[in-house]
């Protein structure tokens, strides 16, 4: 029963390094503009939740700092990806 079992395994890894393998991750191009974009997005999203609810002046003005920082990261970005 064992050798059968054995042979068995030998037999899958044989078909697994004939398979293709499988791609990781997204490569089309600007994939990784695009994450870049929605986790930025995402934050800047998180952090006018955050400036909401901030009571605190020097709280909230961390916040705003942080926001302004994003849009210029997300404008960077889209003058990146920009045609021209």
């Amino acid at each position: 029963m064992a050798r059968g079992w054995e042979s068995k395994s030998v037999e899958m890894q044989m078909e697994e390094r004939q398979a293709p393998p499988v791609p990781r991750g997204n490569h089309l191009p600007g994939a990784a503009e695009a994450r870049q974009r929605e986790l930025l997005e995402n934050t800047r999203r998180r952090l006018l939740f955050e400036l909401d609810a901030a009571k605190h002046p020097a709280h909230r003005a961390q916040k705003q700092k942080a926001i302004d920082h994003l849009d210029e990261q997300l404008a960077q970005l889209l003058r990146q990806q920009a045609p021209g």
